[in-house]
This record gives C-alpha cells, sequence and structure tokens, in this order.
C-alpha cells in the first residue's frame, strides 16, 4: 500500500509521541565548550575609553555611530563648544563625560579616557593632538593629519615624549572592499602592479553645504583638493604598493583659477608619482567634479581590478577585470570600516605598539602633498621624492 506524505508525518508523529512517552529519547541539555577560537567583544569595563574632539558632520555621522558596532572601544567622552549639541548627544549616546574647549586639557585627570580621536578641522590638528598627547592620551588624528610637514613632525615628536600611539585616520585600512582588492593584489592572480589611477573629487558647494565653507579656508583647511580627497588616492595607492618607495612626483594645477571659491585654497590637481619598481600612479582631485567621484584602477601584469566606488563611507564596489571578463568580486559592508579602526587602534594603544596607519603615514602623505604644490608652482616639473 502507498503511504502519502500525510501519512507518514502522521505515523511519525504518532511513533514520535509513544517513544516520548516511554522516555525512550528522553535527553537532557547540555552545554557545549566555545569552538575554536572566536573573537568575543570585551565587557565594556574593560574596553578602552574614547573621547572624540569636535562635533562636525563626520564625527556625528560616521565616527560615533561605529562605537555601536566595535568590539574594543567604547564612547566616554565628548568635546565641543556648543553647548547644547554637547549636551544632546551626550544624552543620546550615554556619555557621562563633556568637555568644551576651554577646560579640554582637564581630560589628564580623567582615567575614563585612553584614547582620544581628532575630528576638528585641519588647521586645529596639530595643537588638539599635542594637548592630548601631554595629557597622557593616545591618539588618532583624523586625516589629513595637519597643515604642514612641519606640524606633523611636531606631533610625531610629541606622541614619543610621552610614551603613547600616534595614529592617522585613514579608515580604507579598515574598509573590507580595500582589503579585499589588497588580498588579490598580494596574491597572484594581479601580478606585479604596472599602473595606478585614481580619481577623487566633488563639486564644492559653501553656500548649500555649510561643512564645505571651512575646507576653503586655508588657515582651518591647511590646503585644497588634496589635502580633502586627493590624499585618498596617494595613500590607498601606495598602501597597495607596499614595499615600493615613491621616487617623484609631478602637478599641475587643474581648476578655474578665476573661481572665487578657490582664492585661498587650490580647486584642483592632476598628479603623477613614479615608484623605486617603475610602476606610475597618476590622479587626479578636484572640488570641480560633478558628481562625486571616487575610482581607483589598479592595473597588473597578469590582470586588473577597478573600484567604483572606491573609498566612500557605504557603496565601495570591486571589479576583477581577465581575459575579457569582469568579475565582481564580494567584500563586506563598507560602514564597518570605522569600527574596524577604533577597534584596531584600541589594541595597538594597550598593546603600545604601532597603529597600523601610523603617524609617520600621515608625514610621508603631507609630504607628498607639499612636493605636488611645488611641482605644479614649477609649471609641472618633477620633484625627487627620495627620502621621503
Amino acid at each position: 500500500m502507498a503511504i502519502n506524505r500525510r501519512d507518514l508525518l502522521i505515523a511519525s508523529g504518532g511513533a514520535l509521541t509513544a517513544a516520548m512517552a516511554g522516555r525512550a529519547l528522553a535527553q537532557e541539555a547540555q552545554g557545549q565548550p566555545l569552538m575554536g577560537n572566536p573573537t568575543l567583544p570585551l565587557p565594556p569595563q574593560q574596553r578602552m575609553g574614547w573621547a572624540v574632539v569636535g562635533l562636525g558632520s563626520f564625527a556625528v555621522g560616521q565616527l560615533m555611530p561605529a562605537f555601536g558596532d566595535a568590539n574594543r572601544s567604547r564612547l566616554t567622552a565628548l568635546v565641543s563648544g556648543n553647548p547644547e549639541k554637547l549636551a544632546r548627544l551626550a544624552d543620546t549616546y550615554g556619555v557621562e563625560h563633556t568637555y568644551s574647549y576651554d577646560d579640554y586639557d582637564s581630560i589628564v585627570d580623567n582615567p575614563d579616557i585612553d584614547c582620544v580621536q581628532i575630528a576638528l578641522p585641519v588647521g586645529l590638528h596639530a595643537e588638539y593632538t599635542i594637548r592630548a598627547l601631554e595629557a597622557g592620551k593616545h591618539v588618532l588624528c583624523e586625516k589629513p593629519m595637519a597643515s604642514t610637514s612641519a606640524e606633523c613632525e611636531a606631533m610625531i615628536a610629541a606622541a614619543r615624549k610621552a610614551g603613547k600611539v600616534l595614529g592617522v585616520g585613514y579608515r580604507v585600512h579598515f574598509e573590507p572592499t580595500n582589503q579585499a582588492a589588497l588580498a588579490m593584489i598580494r596574491g597572484e592572480d594581479i601580478g606585479p602592479l604596472r599602473h595606478i589611477r585614481a580619481e577623487h573629487g566633488f563639486q564644492a558647494d559653501p553656500e548649500n553645504w555649510p561643512p564645505h565653507r571651512w575646507r576653503l579656508e586655508k588657515q582651518l583647511a591647511g590646503g585644497g583638493s588634496m589635502y580633502d580627497i586627493g590624499i585618498y588616492g596617494i595613500n590607498t595607492s601606495l598602501m597597495m604598493l607596499e614595499g615600493d618607495a615613491p621616487m617623484s612626483i609631478s602637478a599641475v594645477y587643474a581648476y578655474p583659477r578665476d573661481d572665487a571659491r578657490f582664492r585661498e585654497v587650490e580647486g584642483g590637481v592632476d598628479w603623477r608619482i613614479t615608484m623605486r619598481s617603475g610602476a606610475v600612479v597618476s590622479g587626479s582631485s578636484s572640488y570641480c567634479y560633478a558628481p562625486y567621484h571616487s575610482k581607483q584602477t589598479y592595473i597588473g601584469a597578469k590582470s586588473s581590478l577597478r573600484m567604483d566606488p572606491a573609498t566612500t563611507y557605504y557603496e565601495n564596489a570591486l571589479w576583477h577585470e581577465h581575459g575579457g571578463r569582469e568579475t565582481q568580486i564580494p567584500a563586506g559592508a563598507p560602514y564597518t570600516q570605522f569600527a574596524g579602526q577604533v577597534d584596531a587602534f584600541s589594541e595597538a594603544a594597550r598593546a603600545g605598539r604601532p597603529h597600523a596607519t601610523p603617524g609617520e603615514m600621515g608625514y610621508r602623505d603631507i609630504r607628498l602633498i607639499e612636493m605636488a604644490y611645488r611641482s605644479a608652482d614649477q609649471g609641472g616639473a618633477p620633484v625627487s621624492l627620495e627620502g621621503i
């Protein structure tokens, strides 16, 4: 006689009921040990405590939410010159300690602050970084590191004197799509890199987007588009070319010189770096692009990678171009880069070892930008980078 699925389920249910009644299948739940070596979040009291200095759109929109996803870090203090904003954000995030810029130095007395994140305009980076280091705190300073290479040197010296870890907020090093690209470049599929093309820019609109205003003021911004957006192309390209070294740079200004927005800072640069290996990195940086541009292309001896977007907060994408075909490479969610960055810094600070993106890296990049400006001022003449 044929037995259909319904009859089988009924019969199985009856047998199971009978078996359970007879306790033939009696079992007890038992605890099991952790399998493997999982990375578990630390209890809150064991996490490194962080103060965020400067509560602008970047800090509020990106840095502070990251602590909700962090496993090694907790937000313990906020610093701002706006009392209303400070109180509101402290209440939202459950932060106990708040400071104005006037009593900033009193963080020295707060044991709940281990690390300080500097999220102020560039022109204030050096001062507030050095003051935090002198207060005995580790510091992660947002990129670009400072307005000048001399300021970068002073920051590095202050960290060494204080015996504290100094890092620069190059979040892309912790972004899953860029990490996937780096893993492929380190492997055998791409081959030695021959050329990298980096394009980064947006349309500066200070009238409709207030955060753009300070970017066009040299005292606060340090420099122009190269400091703000072009630095991604330089830093990320050199990350992919680890072990190589830049030998020379040439650049030309590429923006309308009569544009009133650029009275104090440059509005665009086209640049080219020659590496010791013979590889070439070329790029463009602009405050005159529409729409927003964030693209990186890595051309190797065997195949190539294309990233578009390459360095954004949420939407990065990676394609492998090989044999006339293009395949998209899956990676993790880009938004995790901020939590990854603070946790990596917390671990470096706890261990007293250099961060993955140390102050020396920030200094190198500012030197490169200074040399790009020197070349552009000389009409594009190559400038030697030996020793940088």
